[in-house]
């Protein structure tokens, strides 16, 4: 591993990238994120006609490779949303993970949101994922709404926090 202070670089994802974000997903499934039992053979592929690469933004480090994606969307087809983003999904491998690349893809995401002319990103996370919690907060997302006991998760019901943040204008 590298000392902490390796840069991290954030690029477009192509669809070439599907198998390795495909590996990435299911090597770091947990239930602290994951509302759904982890995957089984034969996997889905991670780019299909809903979940395109245009929608993902790839986090490498040098001499690891890819090691993370976050996913943004609008979360309709309304055009009276059409100024929101919703992040729907943000891994990071285990082995990379206190290097900042959560925070890069994190804000690479807003910075490409707000290009796009959104005005909000948006986001779901499970209660007890206090780290995830965190590193929103710490980027600026605040509590907007909590859905109490949404998810039933080995045995015990789970909070579905949703959180916001302007990304400028209005």
């Amino acid at each position: 591993m590298r000392d902490k202070g390796t840069e991290v670089t954030i690029r477009a994802a192509a669809f070439a990238d599907g198998t390795v974000l495909g590996e990435l997903d299911r090597d770091n499934w947990s239930p602290l994120h994951a509302v759904v039992p982890p995957a089984q053979p034969p996997y889905a592929p991670f780019f299909d006609g809903s979940h395109l690469p245009g929608h993902v933004l790839v986090g490498e480090l040098e001499g690891f490779g890819v090691v993370g994606y976050i996913r943004a969307v609008p979360p309709t087809e309304l055009p009276s949303n059409a100024h929101v983003r919703q992040i729907r999904g943000l891994v990071v491998d285990e082995r990379a993970r206190g290097r900042g690349v959560a925070r890069a893809l994190l804000e690479a995401a807003c910075d490409r949101a707000r290009q796009e002319g959104a005005l909000r990103m948006t986001l779901r996370v499970l209660a007890h994922n206090e780290p995830a919690r965190a590193l929103y907060e710490a980027a600026g997302f605040a509590v907007e709404g909590v859905l109490p006991g949404e998810f039933r998760l080995n045995g015990r019901y789970v909070d579905d926090i949703l959180m916001g943040r302007s990304l400028g204008g209005r």
